[in-house]
C-alpha cells in the first residue's frame, strides 16, 4: 500500500473518499477468479489456436465459440452471480474511490442527464470496471452506470456470459446513444485495447494513454449534450508483472475484432494467465466537463475543442493525485 503525501497546493475539502478494507482471502479470490480469470484462459486458447493447433483443432475451438452457452445463460441467476463477483472484487482490491466534487455529480444525476465516465488507463485488463457497478454504490446519485466493453467480447464464450452477468454492454454507437438519450450513465476506457500495445517492460515508469485520435465519444457527447467525467485509476500497473506481447498486424487485427489482446502474462502466485495480484486500487473521479447539445450537426471544431479540454482535465486529474498515490516518478504520456 502506498503512503499518502500531503500537498498544500491541492484543496481536498470537497473530496468524498470511500475506502474499503482489503481482504484477499478465499471468497474474494474466488470472486475475482470468476470475474477476471476467463481473460487468461481465452488468451491461452487463442494463442494455441493461432500458432499451434491443427486445422481440425481450430475448427473444434471455433465450434465451441459459436455454440457454447447462450449469451445470457443462466438469466436471473447469472445476475446474482455477477453481483456477488463485484462485491468480492471490491474486497479483493481494497477499492478506494475519491470523488472530487460530489455535489456537481449529484446535480447531473438529479437532472437526469446522460453522462459519460471516461476511465483511464486500460493496462493489461481494465480491472477497475467493476467500480462503476451500482451494486457497490460508488457513483454519487441513483445512477445505474453501465460499463461498455468491446463488442468483440460478446462473441466469445464465457466472457460474454461473465460480462453480461456483471451488467456490461457492447461499446457501439447504438448502445451509446440509446443510453445517453434516455438520460442514463455509461463508462468506458476510450484508449481501449490499443493501450496494451503501448506497454513497454523496458520503460516501466512510462504510463502511455492512446487518446490523441480517440474522439468518437466526444462527438456523441456533443450530439446528446452529455457531460464527460474524467476518471483515473492508480495501481493497475504491477497487477501482472511479467508478460509476453505478440506483435504484428495479425494480432492488431484480431484484437480489434475480438475486443481483447491475446498475450501471455503471469498473475498472482506467478501463475501463467492467473488472476491479477491484489494491488489496492484507487479510482479518482474528476469534475464533469459540460458540453453543449449540437444534435446531428456536430462540428469538427467542437469535437477538437472539447477533446482538448478532456485531455487537459484528465492530465490535471492525474497530477493532482500523483504524489499522494506514489506516482511522483511516473511519466504520463498521451499519444
Amino acid at each position: 500500500m502506498c503512503q499518502d503525501k500531503s500537498n498544500n497546493n491541492i484543496d481536498s475539502s470537497k473530496w468524498t473518499v470511500h475506502d474499503t478494507s482489503q481482504n484477499c482471502s478465499f471468497l474474494p479470490t474466488i470472486g475475482v477468479t470468476l470475474l477476471l480469470g476467463w481473460n487468461g484462459i481465452l488468451s491461452f486458447i487463442t494463442l494455441y489456436a493461432l500458432f499451434v493447433a491443427s486445422k481440425r483443432e481450430r475448427l473444434f475451438i471455433l465450434g465451441l465459440c459459436v455454440l457454447l452457452l447462450p449469451p445470457r445463460w443462466p438469466g436471473p441467476m447469472g445476475r446474482q452471480i455477477g453481483w456477488w463477483m463485484i462485491t468480492q472484487s471490491e474486497k479483493y482490491f481494497g477499492l478506494k474511490t475519491i470523488v472530487e466534487n460530489e455535489q456537481e455529480l449529484l446535480k447531473v444525476s438529479v437532472g437526469n442527464r446522460g453522462t459519460i465516465f471516461a476511465m483511464e488507463p486500460h493496462d493489461v485488463i481494465p480491472i477497475a470496471a467493476f467500480s462503476f457497478s451500482p451494486v457497490i454504490s460508488r457513483i454519487p446519485g441513483d445512477r445505474n452506470v453501465c460499463f461498455l466493453v468491446s463488442s468483440g467480447v460478446f462473441r466469445l464464450p464465457f466472457l460474454r456470459q461473465i460480462y453480461s452477468w456483471a451488467g456490461s454492454l457492447p461499446v457501439d454507437k447504438e448502445t451509446f446513444l440509446s443510453r445517453l438519450n434516455a438520460g442514463k450513465a455509461l463508462a468506458l476506457v476510450p484508449g481501449g485495447v490499443h493501450e496494451i500495445l503501448m506497454l513497454n517492460k523496458k520503460k516501466p515508469r512510462d504510463l502511455v494513454l492512446y487518446l490523441r485520435n480517440r474522439k468518437g465519444f466526444i462527438k456523441l457527447a456533443l450530439q446528446t449534450g452529455s457531460p464527460i467525467v474524467p476518471v483515473f485509476v492508480y495501481h493497475l500497473d504491477g497487477s501482472y508483472r511479467l508478460y509476453w506481447l505478440p506483435r504484428g498486424k495479425l494480432m492488431e487485427t484480431y484484437s480489434r475484432w475480438a475486443g481483447y489482446f491475446p498475450l501471455l502474462y503471469w498473475g498472482r502466485w506467478n501463475i501463467l494467465q492467473g488472476i491479477p495480484r491484489p494491488n489496492k486500487l484507487t479510482v479518482v473521479i474528476g469534475r464533469p466537463i459540460h458540453v453543449p447539445k449540437e444534435g446531428s450537426e456536430v462540428s469538427r471544431e467542437s469535437v477538437d475543442k472539447y477533446h482538448g479540454i478532456f485531455l487537459k482535465e484528465l492530465e490535471a486529474l492525474f497530477e493532482r493525485h500523483e504524489e499522494m498515490e506514489g506516482y511522483g516518478d511516473i511519466r504520463l504520456k498521451i499519444v
